[in-house]
């Protein structure tokens, strides 16, 4: 069978499976759509949370990046792990003892406000359409590749299947669906990473074959003699202040992400989030620890393929000329001398390749059999559906519950609250999918974003929320709102429309990090310069911070609300 035939039928077998689990799972009321009826085993919702964690930049993104930047491109890897364990240490258990459905909802009865919800809902519906147009574009590569159909046409097959079990089963249907997902997604990016740690080196681990044999070494010599700086060398594509903001933002962005922080209230307890959290780091660390070896061991099979050949022996090679086919890998015999040579100069490269295909097509360089290839192409599917199900429906409960149940209409019944959300799940797709086939750059750059974006609005907001009893809705709104502006007006200006990066030549994918620092500061003297929040609120954050005291429920509190 050849690759395409493994695909359409893995493809098959994984989009029933996913569609299956879907109608089993559906739901006939609010509580099961918007919080699995916080009935989701500890072991199940890890895994779920680390599909939902995992979505299409950890699975195709991310190791293309660190193979395009070396050292430099490792930001990605610790701001991804590094945020995960913030938010199970500092997050997770709070917002878990709170006890409600959503970040808004947390953020509206914490600062007691109608308008700090209202921004919240925002902040969340913007970071998350942001975060899924990634995913969409994770979907639309795979199939524009091993389908040979365009990639707008994949996005579509895509949207139709994600929303299907979304807005059937709500977050129900979406748990255990990402539980098999994540099954299917682990098995397809450590197999082919096995085999090609075996072929390169002799060492069937691929973080053991990374680290203790000689292909480093080998990557180092053979980037010099092309002329670019060593692979392992620090600081070379990115400034050191660069690096440092970019980990902070992915880091405490990643920690306020709207969609993974709602998978800790799918469970029954605070310990049972612990719990989850603990499955869920194991469940990551499978996959994250194996990316550097599959970065480098893609760069050298990238250069050991195409580097010096002649376009009639890169016309033979059928995974070139198909992916060729995708626009997203192009030749350019630029000095006619019939062969193609790989530099750093932009004037003289003669090989155009998207970071987000070297993953799906390392198997191919590798000359793996086609079922492993098919097997990688499900598996960035599964990634890019699951983290995408999960982001659909933080848009579809922002909407639903945090604006038309809390404050349109505080009366309407469950069937009203189901469809509401519902209809909110087909927007949102919609929406999610005409970004994914007209991006705003590669998917991890695109996820990067979004981590800036919840940085600079969520993370303040959330920690003072639990840690400053202090902390004002006066404080909150202006420090969210100046800090998600800023974020995006930075973001805009320098990737549409040729602003320069004049914040000390940091990036649009780092300048989260100072979005932050601006609404830590003006959340915490605004709080300073205006009225102290209500004793009851106040009193709700010390009970919450203490392990003897539930927290009084504020879903009522409205008097004061603005």
């Amino acid at each position: 069978m050849t690759v395409e035939a493994w695909t359409f039928l893995f493809v098959i077998l994984s989009f029933l499976l996913y569609t299956y689990i879907g109608w089993r799972s559906r739901v006939r009321d609010s509580k099961g759509f918007f919080i699995a009826e916080q009935g989701i085993p500890a072991i199940a919702n890890g895994a779920a949370t680390a599909a939902d964690w995992m979505s299409a930049a950890s699975f195709i993104s991310i190791a293309g990046l660190i193979s395009f930047l070396g050292y430099d491109g490792s930001i990605y890897l610790i701001g991804g792990t590094g945020g995960f364990v913030l938010l199970a240490l500092l997050l997770a258990p709070y917002l878990r003892k709170f006890g409600k459905y959503t970040v808004p909802d947390f953020i509206g009865d914490r600062y007691y406000s109608t308008a700090a919800r209202l921004v919240a809902v925002v902040a969340a519906i913007f970071v998350s359409l942001i975060y899924a147009s990634g995913q969409m574009r994770g979907v639309g590569i795979v199939f524009s590749r091993f389908l040979q159909i365009p990639i707008g046409a994949g996005v579509v097959i895509g949207m139709i299947v994600v929303g299907f079990f979304a807005v059937l089963g709500g977050m129900k249907g979406i748990t255990w669906t990402q539980v098999a997902q994540y099954t299917v997604l682990i098995i397809a990016y450590l197999i082919p990473a096995f085999a090609i740690a075996w072929i390169l080196t002799g060492i069937p681990l691929p973080q053991i074959a990374f680290i203790f044999s000689d292909i480093v070494e080998k990557l180092n010599g053979i980037s010099v003699d092309l002329g670019f700086s060593e692979y392992t060398q620090p600081f070379a594509n990115k400034s050191m202040l660069d690096v440092l903001f970019i980990t902070i933002a992915l880091m405490v962005g990643a920690a306020g992400l709207p969609h993974v922080i709602v998978r800790f209230y799918t469970v029954s307890s605070p310990r049972a989030a612990r719990y989850s959290a603990g499955w869920a780091l194991l469940f990551i660390a499978l996959l994250y620890s194996t990316i550097p070896a599959i970065a480098g061991f893609a760069r050298y099979n990238l250069i050991d393929s195409l580097h010096g050949k002649s376009i009639e022996q890169i016309q033979e090679l059928d995974w070139a000329t198909k992916w060729e086919k995708t626009g997203l890998l192009a030749f350019e015999d630029k000095n006619n001398n019939g062969r193609i040579e790989l530099t750093p100069a932009k004037e003289s490269n003669e090989i155009a390749i998207d970071p987000d295909i070297i993953v799906l097509a390392n198997p191919e360089m590798a000359n793996l059999a086609p079922w492993v290839i098919a097997l990688v192409a499900a598996g960035g599917l599964a990634a890019s559906l699951s983290t995408a199900s999960g982001l659909l429906l933080v848009i579809s409960s922002s909407i639903a519950h945090d604006v038309y149940f809390r404050i349109v209409n505080p009366n309407a019944s469950e069937s009203q609250r189901l469809m509401v959300g519902r209809i909110m799940v087909g927007f949102a797709v919609a929406i999610a999918g005409y970004f994914g086939v007209n991006p705003p750059g590669f998917v991890g750059q695109v996820v990067a974003f979004a981590f800036g974006l919840a940085a600079a609005c969520f993370f303040p907001a959330i920690i003072l929320g639990i840690f400053d009893k202090r902390a004002n809705k006066e404080g909150a709104i202006s420090g969210m709102v100046i800090g998600l502006a800023f974020t995006a007006f930075y973001i805009i200006g320098v990737k549409f429309y040729g602003m320069s990066t004049w914040m000390f030549g940091i990036s649009p994918e780092g300048i989260g990090t100072v979005g932050m620092m601006l609404n830590f500061t003006i959340t915490l003297i605004v709080s300073r310069l205006t009225p102290p929040p209500p004793l009851e609120v106040q009193r709700l954050v010390e009970d919450l911070r203490s392990p003897e005291h539930a927290p009084p429920a504020l879903a009522d509190i409205g008097e004061e609300q603005s």
